[in-house]
């Protein structure tokens, strides 16, 4: 649980009433974005006040009129999502490049040029973001504003998401070395042990990291691998 002295205040005004908890931020913030967080987590203290500076707590009949609960955790969830969380402007501004860099991420291992089925660099992904002056919301969740994200860079870049499976064969001198590398990038469908010491697999991937997979395998594999894509989708 948060420390009073560390938390911050979500404010409510519904029915000429005021509401204010106190609560961790992040953890409020995941609320925010349907995650499932333990409310002992999120709040710093498991009330519910009419001014929390003050420490005047809530009229619980008012509370269960308007909210239609006495479930105190319930009641600050609501608040949580419908409240204003006080942040300071600094906290807003960080929160949204840390988003904006998880939305660009998830578009350059998802997406390609559906033409060519290359991946877009992440410079070309950020400068289209800029391009059409994309607003990174702090409190909606990446995933949302991923895919509002993917709609609107379709007007200026072609792009799409794809699935890839990829055929591996890896020779034995570097098959064990190179297969934690292989599963960090998708997941593996098929695999065999040969006889010879060879490994081949059949793995699924993010279109967007074919090429960043062919470099890495290469990498370790000194170019003793084989790989070709067997299915888009």
């Amino acid at each position: 649980m948060v420390t009073v002295d560390n938390a911050v205040i979500v404010r409510l005004k519904t029915h000429g009433q005021d509401f204010e908890i106190l609560v961790d931020c992040n953890n409020a913030i995941a609320v925010r974005e349907n995650k499932q967080v333990n409310m002992k987590d999120v709040l710093a203290a498991m009330k519910i006040f009419s001014d929390a500076k003050k420490g005047l707590e809530a009229s619980e009949t008012t509370m269960k009129q308007i909210f239609q609960t006495d479930d105190l955790e319930e009641i600050a969830k609501q608040i949580i999502k419908k409240g204003d969380l006080q942040l300071t402007s600094e906290y807003k501004n960080s929160l949204r490049e840390i988003k904006r860099k998880q939305i660009i991420n998830m578009i350059h291992r998802n997406g390609v040029d559906p033409t060519t089925h290359a991946p877009h660099p992440v410079t070309r992904i950020e400068n289209a973001l800029e391009e059409i002056k994309f607003h990174v919301d702090e409190f909606t969740s990446v995933e949302e504003q991923m895919q509002d994200a993917l709609k609107k860079l379709k007007v200026i870049i072609p792009i799409r998401f794809e699935v890839k499976e990829l055929a591996v064969k890896i020779g034995p001198d570097y098959a064990a070395k190179a297969y934690a590398t292989v599963k960090k990038f998708g997941t593996i469908l098929k695999e065999e042990w040969q006889n010879n010491g060879y490994w081949v697999a059949v793995v699924e991937m993010p279109g967007g990291l074919e090429s960043e997979f062919y470099e890495k395998v290469n990498e370790i594999c000194h170019g003793e691998v084989e790989a070709k894509v067997l299915k888009t989708k």
